[in-house]
């Protein structure tokens, strides 16, 4: 290696050692609530009991008999959506607002009416989790730039991470793929530092460039930019409704009306929602979902609340059939993060890899404090010296 060489990563070596003291401990955060968030359907679904009901023979209620249901199990507040699964699941239907915040959901049987459930989201063990990854549980506008910025200085740590781990000639390369276990400690946490964070770079990276789609939105425009060819990112919006539109009363609700239509166009569908207007001017949304486990194929189509005509949109997350391959590359953006587009070995590896994430800024503390604290052998010997005599 020459001398050129040398210094240069003598350089990378510091920056990836300053920046793993300013950002490591949120790095550590962010990795062991990676890690608990990837199993979050797995866990809740075998502790949220509630969440199941006996299979009748009779129809569903529809979504506007739950919504008034709901509203009487929860008065002063206004129901938000509906969603209906296929299997043997309560339909739930979510109270959620921003001003002021607040955010419920009604587990109810559709067949009987029954309430089996009214919680507190706020409270919810994941949603906690959630809110921390993504903002530290500070307000959004200070806690979100603080994880996208944390994240972005590891995905720097990563890239200087493997510099440095690259091996300088064969006989080098022999030490850099295997723990030796055998080795006093200080070896083995540098091995666990260096094997460990080599071989889940490779599934990390994915977690954190999806992360910063999340984070950023010049970083989210950057991507779709380069998978469109050239494109602007449209950001999501929701369609308004023709006020103006003359139409008399309908035979059934509207929310009930579109709920029918959903139905007969997705028949297939592992779930469908159906969100209630908020005002007079707002769309009816509408969701359809073949996978219940990922997010990436849904569907997602406004209707007139007044006409009951669907109502086009330029976003990536309208009719999943009309999704060009960069909106579908934008709606995998979070079963990628999570690993739910591989299902569970990929649930596994970014389990795994969370885990080693975590570990890394750690193990690298006790590298650069074994360095730091490291005995000199000139200054052991002279000090056994002067003992001697």
């Amino acid at each position: 290696m020459t001398t050129k060489h040398r210094n240069l990563k003598y350089w990378i070596g510091k920056v990836h050692l300053w920046l793993g003291l300013s950002a490591g401990l949120i790095v550590v955060f962010l990795g062991i609530t990676g890690c608990i968030l990837a199993f979050q359907r797995e866990i809740e679904t075998v502790t949220l009991s509630y969440r199941y009901i006996q299979n009748e023979q009779k129809p569903l209620l529809p979504p506007s008999a739950l919504k008034e249901i709901a509203m009487k199990a929860l008065p002063g507040k206004a129901p938000h959506s509906v969603t209906f699964f296929k299997k043997d699941r309560a339909v739930e239907v979510a109270f959620y607002a921003a001003e002021p915040e607040y955010y419920y959901v009604a587990y109810i049987n559709p067949y009987t009416g029954q309430v089996l459930k009214l919680k507190n989201m706020d409270q919810d063990f994941f949603r906690v989790v959630l809110m921390g990854h993504y903002y530290l549980w500070l307000p959004p506008a200070i806690g979100q730039p603080i994880m996208a910025s944390a994240t972005l200085v590891f995905l720097v740590m990563l890239i200087t991470g493997i510099v440095l781990w690259w091996p300088k000639n064969r006989a080098a390369s022999k030490q850099r793929f295997s723990i030796k276990w055998n080795a006093r400690w200080r070896r083995i946490n540098y091995d666990l530092h260096n094997v460990l964070g080599f071989y889940a770079t490779w599934v990390v990276i994915f977690i954190v460039l999806t992360g910063l789609v999340m984070g950023f939105q010049w970083f989210a425009q950057t991507v779709y930019w380069t998978s469109s060819g050239g494109k602007t990112l449209t950001e999501y919006y929701e369609p308004v409704s023709n006020t103006a539109a003359n139409i008399a009363p309908a035979r059934m609700p509207a929310t009930d009306q579109i709920w029918e239509k959903m139905k007969a166009a997705y028949p297939n569908a592992g779930l469908i929602e159906v969100h209630y207007p908020e005002n007079d001017s707002a769309s009816i949304g509408a969701v359809a979902n073949p996978d219940i486990e990922t997010y990436w194929q849904q569907s997602i189509l406004f209707f007139d609340q007044y006409t009951l005509k669907e109502i086009p949109v330029t976003h990536s997350y309208g009719r999943f059939e009309a999704a060009t391959g960069a909106d579908k590359l934008a709606r995998m953006n979070y079963d990628m993060h999570i690993g739910a587009l591989l299902g569970l070995p990929g649930k596994i590896m970014a389990f795994c890899g969370s885990l080693i994430a975590a570990s890394l800024p750690i193990t690298g503390f006790y590298v650069w404090w074994g360095r730091r604290h490291k005995k000199h052998p000139a200054k052991a010997v002279k000090g056994a010296r002067v003992a001697m005599a």
